[in-house]
Parts: C-alpha cells; structure tokens; sequence
C-alpha cells in the first residue's frame, strides 16, 4: 500500500525582473514585470510503507522544495499529494503526528538549554506523557548512543552529537514517514556511520518509510535500495540503484595489477585508459567488450591480479546530471 503518492507535483515561483539603473527601478516601481521559475515540474512517483528511498539532485534540482511541498509547508502549483492518507498542506494534527522533516543545515533544539528541556517541550506538543517520554528517551538515547549527553547544553555538544540529539527530538512522536534533507551534512566519517546505523534499526525496528536526499553516496548505498533522481525539477530516474548503473553506466571498469609497469602509449591501444599508476592500471570498458578485452589483457600483459567493478556510483550520477542538462526546458518569462 502507497503512503505517499505524488501526481504531476509542480511548483513555479513568480521571480520579479528589475533592470539596472533609474529608469529600471521606476518601471520596477510602476509596471513590476515577472518571470516564472519552475521549482518542481511534473513529478509524479509512489512509495510504499516502509520503504527507504533516496532522493538524488544536485543543487538546485527540486529536492527541498519537494520536501517542503509532502510535508505541507508550501503549497503546490499544480498537482496532487497524499501523505499518510492526508493531503498536507492542509496540516491536520493528525497528519502532523505521523510525520517529520529532519533538515541539516537546520535545528530544532534551543542552543542554551540542555536537550532535555527541548524534549520535553516536544512532549508537550504532541500531548506526549511523563512516562511514554522517559520510555522513548531512554530508548532513542540508547540506540544513538547518547545517553549521558541529554542534561548537557546543546551547545556544548559535538556537531555529530547534536545532529543525533536533533534526530532524537524529530522521532520522539514515532512518525510513520521521515523526510530527511543531508541528515549527514557536515559531519565527521565515523558519525555519518552512526546516523546511518540508527535510521537502518530504527526503519527495521518500526517500519518508518524513509524519504532521503544526500550528496554523500554513502549514505544511499548503505540505506536504498531504491532511488529518485532528479534534475532541473524533472524526475529523471525511478528505479533501483542496480537498475540505475545498468541504465546510466553500461560500462565496466577492469583494474589491473602488474608485474612491472607498462608505457602508456602501449596500454591505451587495449582500449580506454582511465587511469595508468606505476604497476596499477584502470581501463573502461563496454560490456559487450569486457570478455575480449579481458582476454587480450591476461594474455599479453604479465597480470598479478584482475577486477572487474561497477564504475563509482559518484561518477554515475555525476553523468546523469550531465545528461540531463540537455533536458531542462528554459525559464518562460510572464507579465504581470
């Protein structure tokens, strides 16, 4: 069953046009003119309950501003939403208890209190009593590893300390559906896997459905199995992230050990040289030519070790984005 359903979601933005000069801000002043930015166009998808499902754009793409439009914060240009059985931007307190939107370049917790006090404001707000708050802080605390921390200041906490406190305080009305915008952003290595682990047991121990967008990969192949891509508003992609290389990227990559280093004009004639360093080599490779490639390689080359790997999924996308430049429909100017 679907709890969320998106179809032909647009928002466009009236952005006013003002020339240099004085006589630009006279007519700016008197005969304001416009033209339409188009956020979102057209974008229509389905995610089931407790599904996970990365949300992949580069900056600018339509990520936050469709975020905001499933969780009721703007209002749609054209289109239909549900989420959870409601229509969101009419922000029913039922709604608003079975979801949340975690954002991390934002914050919710006050700076100078103890996170605690924060939480219990939250209580309060979702009508949350003494003893279901303690049972689920206790609970939250022990799966992100904070306990102890809560009763300090929130800013005497670490950065990786404070986006889990911050996770902590959106989950503690057990939503059904997570809206998390760079849930990672800015953090350290080790607690980017903390986070991770935490929304992994807690899709697991709770069957939340997880909308995500990150510019860390990482994040998406440890948690989706299924991701959205979108560019200039468009959705471009809707699939699995298997479906997506075998889409995007029909090439292989073949890294090389060899026993002594080789010229490089001698290793480009085996085909495409992606990179050539000392006695490591790397060739791409179609898939129809892997076989042969392989083939002429281990026999006229002295071989230490072969692999064969999907490229980077970095560099996957980065191609997509490339891609769909070509696609994205230039701003129309309107009149007021």
């Amino acid at each position: 069953m679907s709890i969320i359903t998106v179809e032909n979601l647009s928002k466009v933005y009236p952005v006013a046009v003002k020339e240099p000069g004085l006589r630009g801000t006279l007519l700016h002043f008197f005969r304001r003119t416009y033209r339409s930015i188009a956020a979102v166009r057209s974008v229509s998808f389905q995610i089931e309950a407790g599904e996970v499902v990365g949300f992949l754009g580069p900056n600018g793409a339509g990520k936050t501003t469709t975020l905001k439009m499933l969780t009721g914060l703007i209002h749609p240009s054209t289109g239909q939403v549900r989420v959870a059985g409601h229509v969101p931007f009419q922000r029913e307190a039922d709604f608003l208890q079975k979801i949340t939107l975690v954002m991390g370049q934002k914050q919710q917790l006050i700076w100078d209190l103890p996170t605690l006090d924060s939480l219990r404001i939250n209580a309060a707000v979702y009508d949350i009593s003494d003893a279901e708050l303690r049972q689920r802080v206790g609970e939250l605390s022990e799966m992100l590893s904070l306990e102890g921390k809560l009763t300090q200041p929130v800013r005497k906490l670490s950065l990786g300390e404070r986006m889990k406190a911050e996770l902590l305080a959106a989950l503690l009305h057990r939503p059904k559906v997570l809206f998390l915008d760079e849930p990672t952003l800015g953090l350290d290595v080790n607690a980017q896997v903390s986070v991770r682990e935490f929304l992994k047991e807690y899709n697991q121990r709770y069957g939340a459905t997880v909308l995500l967008t990150s510019h860390y990969m990482a994040d998406i192949t440890a948690l989706c199995q299924r991701v959205l891509v979108i560019y200039a508003g468009q959705l471009m992609y809707d699939g699995s992230l298997e479906g997506l290389l075998e889409r995007f990227a029909p090439c292989r990559e073949v890294t090389l050990e060899l026993a002594q280093a080789c010229p490089v004009e001698t290793l480009q004639t085996y085909g495409e040289l992606k990179e050539a360093s000392g006695r490591m080599v790397r060739f791409i490779a179609p898939q129809e030519d892997l076989t042969q490639l392989i083939a002429r390689l281990l026999a006229e080359l002295e071989v230490v070790d072969l692999t064969v790997t999907d490229p980077p999924i970095e560099e996957v996308i980065g191609q997509i984005f490339q891609m769909g430049t070509a696609l994205s429909p230039p701003v129309t100017p309107a009149s007021a």
